[in-house]
């Protein structure tokens, strides 16, 4: 079967390229921008790329278009597509269609922590050998892949040596499918084991409000068999409501609460690199590992709560976490230069940012951090969050925002409340440039943006090491 994908750029359609092509199918695809390293990683598949949505592409006569959900209306090839009767679906239906139905999903949904947390829970179950395939929207360090399609793995964690029905790891989120089907994309996974982390309003140019994104997991929960397992952070009172909608499959809660099936002590003093896992009180594992921050902690005892629903022991579970490198652009450090290190974290939402800043404080209690964020996402371009966006920032000891044209509201207003400590710049090039005038040796620097940011990382780290020969002996 030929396979040619829309959008096969974007994280989600490259993985489901990815996929494809080690399933035997031939596969082909075009993006408006095809460029590293997504382009090497495509092309290194042997996968034909075309730049552009023209009409003209389709003359490959494939027998199946996938469509991404950047394509709409309007564009040549959809038109071409409709008018000549071509057969075509969207990256979730096929990936349900030709992958899925034969596994044991375990999907990670929420409005925080899937690339974490799915990654985590694809390394537990590599660990225990069981082979698994994975869709993630990031890259999980111990994979250095956003996507694989897995195998049929011996049940190591069972002690057994018979084959064990294929599992597969995916990040489920709630962005539409495609213009034609604008239901969430987890919808079509139909998963047995599901994390439910947390639910906040995000996706502003889709949903109008929250309401309608919990009623998006309420149809996620319908497709959840009776013989499946839901995990659900215990506290979040959005996830409450949506199980309310209704459930039919068991349930069990995750969180710092004693209360909650699966939860967790952190050692004192230690930043949360340390903690017990109890399950109902009682202790099943210790992990020691990397990570920081309390959201970590969380993600970890969802990721070891599916894995049991799968027979991996918890101590199984926390032996591969201590082993687990983390997410790329999951306070991913960049470098360090002068006593200055440069971190790059995805977060862009303001529960995100703070967490994500809190984990850091607590590791760090001393030294001086300074953020900078790119306002890039299409809710905060909303300003849907923009009265959250300056208390998120409280533990930041100075925050640098790229203000660039076209955000459509004020955002030098939104951070009064942070005075003197915020600081606005027009270009890429003048956050450099102030930054690099600030920042002093033991200081941290927490980059933040969904985006590229301008390539912002490196040229702040270039302009870091010319400071530091500048400032050698011997230097004019």
């Amino acid at each position: 079967m030929h396979v040619h994908i829309l959008g096969i750029a974007g994280t989600f359609m490259g993985g489901v390229a990815a996929i494809a092509k080690a399933a035997g199918f031939r596969v082909t695809g075009s993006d408006l921008n095809v460029y590293p390293p997504m382009s090497d990683q495509l092309t290194s598949l042997g996968i034909e790329l075309i730049q552009g949505y023209g009409a003209e592409q389709l003359d490959l006569d494939p027998d199946i278009v996938v469509v991404g959900n950047a394509l709409s209306r309007g564009r040549p090839v959809i038109e071409a597509l409709l008018d000549r009767g071509m057969a075509y679906t969207s990256g979730p239906q096929w990936l349900a269609e030709h992958v899925l139905k034969d596994r044991h999903v375990l999907a990670v949904a929420g409005t925080h922590g899937k690339t974490t947390t799915a990654s985590m829970l694809a390394w537990i179950l590599e660990h225990a050998g069981l082979e698994p395939g994975f869709l993630i929207g990031g890259v999980p360090s111990n994979f250095d892949a956003t996507a694989r399609l897995g195998g049929r793995g011996r049940g190591a964690a069972h002690g057994a040596a018979q084959r064990r029905p294929a599992h597969f790891v995916i990040e489920a989120d709630e962005y539409d499918t495609a213009f034609f089907d604008k239901r969430a994309k987890f919808v079509h996974y139909r998963p047995r084991t599901l994390i439910l982390n947390n639910l906040e309003y995000d996706h502003a140019d889709i949903y109008p409000d929250i309401a309608a994104i919990r009623w998006q997991f309420a149809q996620l929960l319908r497709t959840v068999p009776g013989s499946g397992r839901v995990l659900r952070n215990g506290a979040d009172a959005e996830i409450e409501a949506a199980i309310a909608q209704g459930c039919w499959t068991p349930c069990q809660t995750f969180g710092l609460r004693a209360a909650d099936e699966w939860s967790a002590t952190l050692a004192p003093g230690k930043a949360c690199a340390e903690f017990t896992v109890l399950r109902d009180r009682r202790t099943v594992a210790e992990v020691r590992w990397q990570l920081l921050g309390e959201h970590n902690v969380m993600n970890a005892l969802a990721a070891i709560a599916a894995a049991d629903h799968v027979g991996v022991a918890p101590e199984r579970a926390a032996l591969a976490l201590t082993q687990f490198r983390g997410v790329k652009r999951r306070m991913e450090i960049r470098g360090t230069v002068g006593g200055v290190t440069v971190y790059d974290d995805f977060a862009h939402h303001p529960t995100a940012i703070e967490t994500t800043l809190l984990g850091l404080r607590a590791r760090l209690p001393d030294a001086r951090i300074i953020t900078v964020l790119e306002p890039r996402s299409n809710t905060m371009k909303l300003g849907v969050h923009r009265d959250e966006l300056a208390p998120a920032l409280a533990a930041a000891d100075s925050a640098w925002f790229l203000n660039a044209p076209g955000l459509g509201w004020d955002l030098a207003a939104a951070l009064v409340p942070l005075g003197r400590r915020a600081r606005l710049e027009g270009t890429v090039e003048g956050l450099v440039e102030g930054i690099v005038a600030e920042v002093r040796p033991g200081d941290q620097v927490l980059v933040m943006s969904n985006g590229g940011f301008g390539g912002l990382h490196e040229k702040l780290l270039a302009a870091l090491r010319a400071r530091e020969a500048a400032r050698a002996p011997g230097s004019r």
